[in-house]
C-alpha cells in the first residue's frame, strides 16, 4: 500500500494522527524491525469481529514496508479467549484484541472501555473516548495492569439474542440461563438470570445441548454465522446492556514504549481506521443476514417496557452499589455519568428526530 493511500484511508476514519506520521520522516528505512503477536479473544469465523486485528497487523506491515510486524492468533490459539489480559500485563504476547467487559472480574471498571447497560451508543462511545476523557481515565486505570489501550472497533447497537422461548414479563426471566457477560450479567441477575460467560466459539453448542436456555453475541452478521437460529427462534432487541461496545486493542506498556515513535504512531492510525471499518461493516452486513434469519423462521420481538423499566432500575442500582464499594469505578463512573446524560440530551434533539421520521417513510 502506499503511503498517501493509508494516510487518507486514516482520514476518512477520523483519526487524529496522521498529521503526526506526516511528520515522521522515513517512516520504514533506517527503523528496526520489529514482531510482535497479537492474542484475539475472537474465533477466526467470525470475520468482522475478528478481522479487526488483521485489519491493524495488515496496516501497520503495509505503512512500515513489512518492517513492523504483528502476527494474529484467534482465540485460544496461543491463550485462552478471557486470558487475554493477564498474558499481556505479563507480556507473555505484546497485545491482544478483545472486549473490556468481558474483564469484569477482575474490576467492573474494565467495562467503561466497551460497554455497559443502558451507556453509550457507537458515536456516543467514540466521543467519550477521543474528546470527552474517557480514554485519559482507562489508560490511567488499565496502567495498573501494565495495559495501553487503542479503540480498534465497535459493532453498533446490538441485539438481545436468542431465546428458546418467548420473554414476555420479567417474571420469565427468573431461572432463565443466559449466555451473557459482565455488567449486564450482574444486572440481570437482580431480576433473576442466571448468567453465564461463554466464548464465543462455544456458544451455539452450550445452546443446542441445553446447558443455557439463551444466548446473545451481537447482532445478524455474527449471529447468523454463529447459527443461533437453528437452535432457538424468538430473536429479541435491543441489547440495552451493549448500546455501542468498543473493542480494544490492549498492549502491553513496556512493549509500546520500547517501539520508535514513528511506529507508535503508525499503530495508534492503525487501530483507529480498524475502529471505524468493523463499525462500516457490521452496519453494511446486518441488513440483509437479519432478511435471512427472518426469511429462516426467526421470530423478532422486542423486550417489553416492563423488562426494560426493570432492567434500567437494577442497572442504576448496580452503579450505585459498585461506584460505593469501588473507588477505581467510581472515579471513570461519575464522569461518565455526566458525559451519557449530556449525550442523551443532544441526540433527542436532532439525531433522534431525524431517525425516528427515516424509519416512517423509508
Amino acid at each position: 500500500m502506499q503511503r498517501r493511500s493509508f494516510l487518507r484511508r486514516v482520514g476518512a476514519a477520523g483519526a487524529g494522527v496522521a498529521g503526526a506520521l506526516l511528520s515522521t520522516p522515513a517512516l520504514a528505512k533506517g527503523e528496526p524491525k520489529v514482531r510482535w503477536r497479537l492474542a484475539s479473544s475472537f474465533p477466526k469465523s467470525l470475520d468482522t469481529i475478528f478481522g479487526a486485528a488483521n485489519t491493524i497487523s495488515r496496516t501497520v506491515a503495509d505503512a512500515t514496508g513489512g518492517r513492523f510486524q504483528i502476527q494474529v492468533f484467534a482465540g485460544g490459539e496461543l491463550v485462552p479467549p478471557f486470558s487475554v489480559v493477564d498474558a499481556v500485563q505479563s507480556h507473555t504476547v505484546e497485545c491482544a484484541h478483545t472486549a473490556g467487559y468481558y474483564f469484569f472480574g477482575k474490576d467492573p471498571t474494565f467495562a467503561f472501555g466497551c460497554a455497559v447497560p443502558f451507556g453509550l451508543n457507537a458515536r456516543q462511545q467514540n466521543a467519550w473516548m477521543y474528546k470527552g476523557g474517557g480514554l485519559d481515565l482507562m489508560r490511567a486505570f488499565l496502567k495498573g495492569y501494565n495495559i495501553i489501550n487503542f479503540p480498534s472497533g465497535n459493532t453498533g447497537a446490538q441485539m438481545g439474542g436468542f431465546f428458546r422461548k418467548e420473554i414476555k414479563t420479567v417474571e420469565d426471566l427468573k431461572g432463565l440461563k443466559f449466555r451473557v457477560g459482565g455488567f449486564a450479567g450482574t444486572v440481570l441477575a437482580k431480576l433473576g438470570v442466571v448468567p453465564q460467560q461463554i466464548p464465543g466459539g462455544d456458544v451455539y453448542p452450550a445452546l443446542e445441548k441445553g446447558t443455557i436456555d439463551a444466548a446473545e453475541w451481537v447482532g445478524p452478521y455474527d449471529d447468523e454465522k454463529l447459527g443461533l437460529a437453528k437452535v432457538a427462534k424468538y430473536y429479541y432487541y435491543p441489547g440495552w446492556w451493549e448500546g455501542g461496545p468498543e473493542m480494544d486493542l490492549y498492549v502491553n506498556i513496556d512493549a509500546y514504549n520500547a517501539l520508535p515513535k514513528a511506529y507508535q504512531a503508525v499503530l495508534a492510525a492503525a487501530c483507529a481506521y480498524a475502529n471505524a471499518e468493523m463499525l462500516a461493516k457490521y452496519d453494511a452486513g446486518n441488513p440483509q443476514a437479519m432478511r435471512r434469519l427472518v426469511a429462516m423462521g426467526v421470530r423478532l420481538r422486542p423486550f417489553s417496557r416492563d423488562i426494560m423499566n426493570a432492567a434500567w432500575k437494577a442497572a442504576n442500582e448496580v452503579y450505585e452499589e459498585t461506584a460505593a464499594a469501588n473507588p477505581r469505578f467510581r472515579k471513570v463512573y461519575q464522569p461518565w455519568k455526566r458525559f451519557r446524560n449530556e449525550q442523551v440530551l443532544w441526540f433527542r434533539v436532532a439525531e433522534q428526530n431525524f431517525d425516528n421520521f427515516m424509519t416512517t417513510v423509508a
